[in-house]
């Protein structure tokens, strides 16, 4: 695996596969490569104007590319239905793959359409219903796969599901993205568990990027005006962070490779950080089989989502 790179990347004729966040970052690189060794891939975005240049973009980039907007967006559970319905219409009941990539981080508190904290809303609960939705088609596709991406961070905190609106005390920016890591970690922890106890060969795996200087570190603080810290991580950017092409690699390999494990969380070799895609290390936590089922339970319960096909 040490050297595995986008040459290694199999064939992907006839799989279709989409990819939240698309627009920019790793996600774009993902729906890139993917596109390049020929996915027909769904740029899942929230903006429009983004989202189509970012196909674009694409087929500049990839001639033959075929790839399609659809508009996206995590923080509003009536787009994540409408995005579902869109492509049930458009693709039927057919998805090879599903890489819930899109995410927000360190943002000032707020709240999403549904009244969700924001990072919990988008980076948990926007992907945990679009999985659901988009359940039946990964069921009907042999050998699916789902890749959720999460973080080192979240070793920062365990999730507190007596307080997932991360308030108390009081709400901390870098505490509640942790949160919303661990989550993503979880879900992928319970996802595989309940796929694999009726009998599915759908894989749900988890990776992360690693350090990879896109613009989400510094989305956060421009939102809050924090001139000083939004200039202090494009200089850490600079300094550490690896490229996107290279953070997109533990995506691509989890979404791609063979032999990958369900509930394996791919990172870069070299100390989480950067490098090409290996086995990374997680917390205990987030292999929790209670924390996971209580999760899910009230995932299920705030998005309105159940997972029938997935019940004993």
């Amino acid at each position: 695996m040490a050297a595995w790179n986008v040459n290694d990347i199999p064939d992907q004729s006839g799989r279709t596969a989409v990819v939240t966040g698309a627009n920019s970052g790793i996600g774009h690189v993902t729906a890139r490569e993917l596109a390049r060794r020929g996915a027909r891939v769904v740029l899942a975005c929230r903006s429009e104007a983004r989202g189509n240049e970012a196909g674009d973009r694409i087929v500049s980039e990839v001639p033959g590319a075929d790839v399609e907007f659809v508009r996206l967006d995590l923080g509003d559970l009536d787009s994540v239905g409408e995005f579902a319905a869109t492509y049930d219409h458009a693709y039927g009941e057919r998805l090879d793959l599903l890489v819930n990539n899109a995410g927000v981080m360190a943002l000032p508190q707020g709240r999403t359409a549904d009244g969700f904290e924001t990072q919990f809303g988008v980076n948990h609960l926007g992907h945990f219903a679009l999985t659901g939705m988009l359940l039946p088609a990964l069921l009907n596709t042999p050998r699916a796969r789902v890749v959720t991406v999460s973080s080192m961070v979240h070793a920062l905190s365990n999730i507190d599901l007596d307080d997932l609106d991360s308030e108390r005390p009081s709400y901390r920016r870098w505490i509640a993205y942790a949160r919303s890591k661990t989550a993503n970690l979880l879900f992928t922890h319970e996802l595989a568990r309940r796929l694999a106890a009726v009998g599915s060969d759908v894989v749900a795996a988890a990776a992360h990027p690693g350090y990879a200087a896109t613009n989400l570190q510094t989305a956060g603080p421009r939102m809050a005006g924090r001139k000083g810290a939004e200039r202090f991580m494009e200089i850490g950017n600079r300094v550490f962070g690896q490229s996107p092409q290279a953070g997109a690699l533990p995506t691509l390999y989890a979404a791609t490779a063979p032999g990958v494990r369900p509930d394996s969380f791919t990172g870069p070799s070299f100390a989480m950080w950067r490098g090409a895609p290996a086995e990374s290390w997680r917390t205990g936590w987030t292999r929790d089989d209670t924390a996971g089922e209580r999760l899910w339970d009230v995932s299920e319960q705030l998005t309105g989502v159940p997972y029938d096909a997935l019940k004993a």
